[in-house]
């Protein structure tokens, strides 16, 4: 006959419970895995797969019951490790976002506007289809595979502890969001100065032939410019959104994982 103490038992619902936690924060917030439009029970169901995978990896835990309030505040510790790990890599999207924002606004197509389901507000027709070209990148050049192996390396690089983490990967991470404003207007550059460039050019235009109508002719050259850019631009993206993934991933590895003290 089989007998499970208490104690045993625990230390399964531990080992089970507690990486599914941190895989799940990642799952919540990372691109692609955390989009709204994915079933809930997908993303569960990924998360459990995932689990059942890495669990028997994990070095030991620590000897704690997880119904207890020890047993809680590290089962909230892996929530937020893993929320942070995925919010690292959301910052790239929302950076290419932000460029989409830049770019539309200074060609004159911010009046094109969508509902994104993912942030659940409206975005520019430019910005949505940046952000599915990167997505889009974000497949082709496996990041995905690579962010989950990061995900399970963190588990050696940071085990599970009662112990609570550094402050100083979370001031890292909150700089880290600035890379959204860096970025953004990096990516967006040609487009501003293509553009500034065709505005003095209209300016001198309207100055020699005050007759001409700037209103008439204005939006239309500064809009045919901007998509000529852009469609010049396109080749060219996958190199620096790809260099943006992969600081990212350095970035978990280097400073959101650092193990504890």
């Amino acid at each position: 006959m089989i007998t499970l103490t208490s104690a045993e038992l625990n230390t399964w619902i531990a080992s089970f419970l507690w990486p599914l936690t941190r895989i799940l924060g990642l799952i919540a917030t990372a691109p692609l895995f955390g989009n709204l439009s994915i079933p809930v029970r997908v993303k569960l169901g990924l998360g459990i797969m995932l689990a059942l995978v890495i669990a028997p990896t994990v070095p030991a835990l620590p000897a704690i019951d997880p119904m207890s309030l020890a047993g809680m505040l590290v089962l909230m510790q892996e929530l937020v490790i893993g929320l942070a790990m995925g919010f690292a890599m959301r910052v790239v999207l929302a950076a290419v976002e932000m460029a989409g924002e830049v770019c539309g606004l200074t060609m004159g197509f911010g009046f094109a506007t969508f509902f994104d389901p993912q942030t659940r507000a409206r975005s520019s027709a430019i910005a949505q289809f940046l952000a599915l070209l990167t997505l889009m990148i974000f497949l082709a050049t496996n990041i995905h595979l690579m962010l989950l192996s990061t995900l399970a390396e963190s588990f050696i690089s940071m085990p599970v502890s009662a112990l609570p983490g550094g402050a100083g990967g979370f001031r890292a991470l909150a700089n880290w969001g600035g890379l959204i404003f860096s970025a953004g207007v990096q990516l967006s550059l040609p487009i501003i100065a293509a553009l500034l460039t065709t505005n003095i050019a209209l300016g001198i235009l309207t100055r020699a032939a005050p007759q001409l109508n700037l209103f008439g002719i204005g939006f239309p050259v500064t809009l045919g410019a901007g998509f000529i850019v852009l469609a010049l631009m396109l080749p060219y993206l996958a190199t620096p959104i790809e260099r943006l993934f992969n600081e990212g991933l350095l970035f978990i590895q280097q400073t959101g994982m650092s193990p504890r003290k």
